[in-house]
Formats: C-alpha cells, sequence, structure tokens
C-alpha cells in the first residue's frame, strides 16, 4: 500500500479573475516538489476562464494542486478556505500576480525539510521580498538584516531593531500552519488589506523564528486597479479602517504581549497602520473620511487609554495627524518623500 507523502508545505493562491497571469505564479511554485500542496483558490471568478485554468492545473498535476471553488468572499475569505484545507505543516499565500524566485524557493524548500526532519518546527520563517515596479523596471529588496540574526533559530528576545520598511509582512511570512490555527486567525471577507491581520495576529503564538535571506517573493506593483494603487485604496478608506480596528483590537500592548521586544515590534507595526489609515483621510479629506479617522481614535481610546496615548506619541503617528490645515499640507509632503524613497506603491 502506498504510503501517503506528508505535504511539507502549503501555497495558497487566490485567484479572482486572474486568468491573465496565474499562470505564472502557479509555474513558479510547482517545481518546488511533490511535498508541496497548491491551493487555488478560484474566489467566485465570473469575468474570465480562472474556474476553467484552475481545473486544468489541477488535472495535470493532481498529487500538488487542489482547487477550490467559492462564492466571492474576497482576499480574506480566499485565504481562510486555503487555511482551512491545508495539510501542509508550513503555509504561505501567494497572491496570483506574483510569483516565487525558483532558487530560493527550492532553499527554502530545503530548510522546512530539514526542520519536519529534525524534529524541530519553526513557528515562523521570514525571507526577503522583492517590489518589482511595472512602471519603473525598478527592482527594490526588502530585507531583515539587522533585525533578525541569520540563519538561526532565536526566540523575540533575541531580534533587534527593525528599520523602516523591514515590518514582517504576508509576502516575508512562512508560519507553520498550526500557529495559525491556534491564534483563532480570522479575516474579514469583502475586505483588502487583510493580510496586514494575517501577520499581526498569530505573533504572540510564535515561539521560535527563523531568517533565511534568499529574495524569495516577488512582489509586482504598479497595476491600475490594484489594491495597493492609491485611488484604489482612497476609494477603500472604510476597508482599510477595518483593519486597523482589527489590529487594535487583537491585543492591549504591552500588557498581553509577554516578550518585552515583541511588544514593542507589534506597536510600531500598530503605529504604522494608524499613521497610514490617518494619512489616507487626510488624502481624502472629505467629511466622511475624516469622521473615520475620528472613530479609529474613539476606538483606540476605548480599548486602552494608555495604549492610545503610547501609540499617539510615536513619530509616525504624530506626523500623520497635524490637525491644522497647514499641519495636514505637511503631512502630506512627509507622505509623499517617504513615497519616493521607498516606492511602496
Amino acid at each position: 500500500m502506498r504510503t501517503k507523502r506528508i505535504k511539507t508545505i502549503t501555497f495558497v493562491i487566490p485567484c479572482y479573475n486572474s486568468a491573465a497571469y496565474m499562470d505564472a505564479c502557479i509555474e513558479s511554485i510547482l517545481g518546488g516538489g511533490r511535498d508541496v500542496e497548491i491551493i487555488i483558490v478560484d474566489d467566485g471568478s465570473t469575468k474570465d476562464d480562472t474556474p476553467e485554468k484552475a481545473d486544468e492545473w489541477a488535472q495535470a498535476h493532481p498529487d500538488v494542486i487542489k482547487v477550490i471553488h467559492q462564492e466571492n468572499a474576497g482576499h480574506g475569505g480566499a485565504v481562510m478556505a486555503g487555511l482551512r484545507a491545508a495539510t501542509g505543516v508550513y503555509f504561505k499565500v501567494v497572491d496570483s500576480d506574483d510569483w516565487l524566485d525558483h532558487t530560493s524557493r527550492d532553499l527554502l524548500m530545503a530548510k522546512l525539510r530539514g526542520f519536519i526532519a529534525g524534529d524541530n518546527l519553526v513557528d515562523l520563517v521570514v525571507c526577503n521580498y522583492v517590489y518589482e515596479h511595472i512602471q519603473t523596471g525598478s527592482q527594490r529588496v526588502i530585507h531583515y538584516r539587522r533585525a533578525l540574526p541569520t540563519n538561526k533559530i532565536i526566540s523575540w528576545d533575541e531580534v533587534g531593531i527593525f528599520g523602516p520598511g523591514q515590518n514582517i509582512l504576508m509576502h516575508s511570512a512562512v508560519f507553520r500552519t498550526q500557529v495559525l490555527r491556534d491564534c483563532g486567525l480570522e479575516l474579514p471577507k469583502h475586505t483588502f488589506y487583510v493580510d496586514n491581520i494575517f501577520v499581526y495576529t498569530p505573533l504572540p503564538y510564535v515561539k521560535t523564528l527563523h531568517y533565511l535571506p534568499v529574495n524569495l517573493y516577488r512582489y509586482f506593483i504598479g497595476r491600475e486597479d490594484q489594491s495597493v494603487n492609491e485611488p484604489v485604496q482612497l476609494g477603500r478608506l472604510d476597508q482599510q479602517m477595518r483593519v486597523t480596528k482589527a489590529m487594535i483590537d487583537a491585543y492591549v500592548l504591552p500588557d498581553e504581549v509577554p516578550s518585552k521586544r515583541l511588544a514593542r515590534y507589534m506597536g510600531g507595526f500598530l503605529a504604522l497602520i494608524i499613521a497610514a489609515s490617518s494619512m489616507f483621510a487626510v488624502l481624502r479629506a472629505d467629511a466622511e473620511a475624516l469622521e473615520m479617522r475620528r472613530q479609529m481614535w474613539a476606538d483606540l481610546y476605548a480599548k486602552d487609554v494608555k495604549m492610545a496615548k503610547r501609540l499617539g506619541r510615536h513619530p509616525l503617528v504624530l506626523a500623520s495627524n497635524l490637525s491644522s490645515s497647514t499641519g495636514r499640507k505637511l503631512s502630506v509632503k512627509l507622505y509623499r518623500l517617504a513615497q519616493r524613497i521607498y516606492r511602496f506603491s
């Protein structure tokens, strides 16, 4: 009788009308080996042949690829469907317009197989990711040097200072699947930007980390309809605020996070999200947007006054919450400067 092969990792690919680019994403993962599981989540695609393409891939590679067809639930709903179905020891999301570097993928697979063979299951593996800008043809590598020791299993007490742009994002994170389940991860349906909840909520459940300094994830950026495109973000400010509230509600910092260094990191991450939400409200500048910003602060103070005051003193938050009209103009100038330097949209 044939023994069922253990799946080292599950890669989930949320697809919504992705026929134009999903093939390249799938192909970049496929060569990882037969111990890879790929779950394509067709999230109610109706405008192209995404469902048919997904089924064709599964028929061609039945030992590796599974397909879930579901009514549209948004990015978070697609990720959660993949998590519920995952059988891999590790778990990673790859968006359908992004792809993995082949050499880095193989190095990651070798590392994960080593953890499993040695019965030493690291909770979170962090890799570099690369911004691939379609408009400029430029690349920007986001690495974690100085923040995380290289090729070493560590605890949060051994992490350094995370610099600007060094937050652990969905692009860089490979979680042990059980950690995501143990933390009770839930991503809201029909909501963009839930990747921030995905990488934030599980962190106190992560006891061990490993930084593998390879440029694994290639993050496509620059398409006009992309969720991180600024006009799109401004139109979806209500969804950004929904994500911000979920992160505010997740923990009282630092009281509910045992590691001081982890609490410091999570505070900085939350401050960045609060600053971004404030900034988008200022950029929109209409009454509805400014009311959403006011409500965000009301929610933060309702959660914990000490935490709210602490976060309010963070430089990023201060810079994005200047109250006068002159102050708001200055906030916008600072945001545009950061945008040019870090090319994040």
